[in-house]
């Protein structure tokens, strides 16, 4: 996939060079030279330019990248700007990074679905998100095995456990199986409702479309359980 990453303090260098190094082409955008010198060497391309400058952001590669992240924070108007910028020129898919309540308030109002919070989520988190298909949440236990959650990817839907064989084709522990339901409150207002579907799913259980899988092992027997 492409990225183009604009924002290259703590959260968006290290972003770039996750995304990169799983083998992904970013380019990686800063104002700030110094930032650009220092990770020439670690992601695909990095390009130094002030991207609120409309005439600079239109000179970016946009129609030929898949995702754009803007992942300013020193600078909120810079990047509700930017921000700006890239709904009008309709990207493909754009994340934007949120300092606070009011910053993000402003995003969902110029139309930004996706929205990444650094001081909550990490980097690592959201580059197996960003990578792996179907992938809802994840947890690293350290830079090899991963908890994640995960929908169930259509070729395993009507299987049993046993006949995806988990344990002796991928090398990944199922822990749980949950569902995510809509129910209305009282006052009339709907919320989201995670229900555990099953505690430690036993082998005759058959994965339903819609359900989310909860498995543990190794980053790469993961990404190849959830290859569609």
């Amino acid at each position: 996939m492409k990225f183009i990453i604009i924002g290259l303090g703590n959260f968006g260098a290290s972003l770039a060079i996750k995304l990169t190094a799983q083998g992904n082409e970013v380019i990686g955008v800063d104002i700030k030279h110094e930032r650009i010198t220092a990770l020439k060497e670690h992601i695909t391309h990095t390009i130094s330019i002030d991207a609120s400058d409309p005439i600079a952001f239109n000179s970016l590669p946009l129609k030929n990248t898949d995702v754009v992240i803007v992942a300013i924070g020193e600078n909120e108007g810079a990047n509700i700007m930017v921000t700006a910028l890239c709904k009008e020129a309709e990207v493909k898919r754009l994340i934007s990074r949120a300092v606070n309540s009011l910053h993000e308030k402003v995003l969902n109002a110029i139309g930004v679905s996706e929205i990444v919070h650094p001081e909550e989520e990490t980097a690592e988190r959201w580059s197996k998100k960003l990578c792996l298909s179907g992938l809802v949440d994840s947890f690293e236990l350290n830079p090899n095995y991963s908890i994640v959650e995960a929908i169930i990817p259509k070729k395993h839907i009507g299987l049993t456990i046993q006949q995806i064989g988990f344990r002796e084709r991928y090398e990944i522990l199922v822990l749980t199986i949950l569902k995510k339901t809509e129910r209305e409150s009282l006052i009339g207002k709907s919320r989201i409702v995670t229900t555990v579907l099953h505690g430690i799913p036993k082998p005759d259980t058959v994965l339903q479309e819609g359900e989310i899988i909860v498995i543990y092992g190794d980053n790469q027997n993961i990404k190849a359980f959830l290859k569609n």
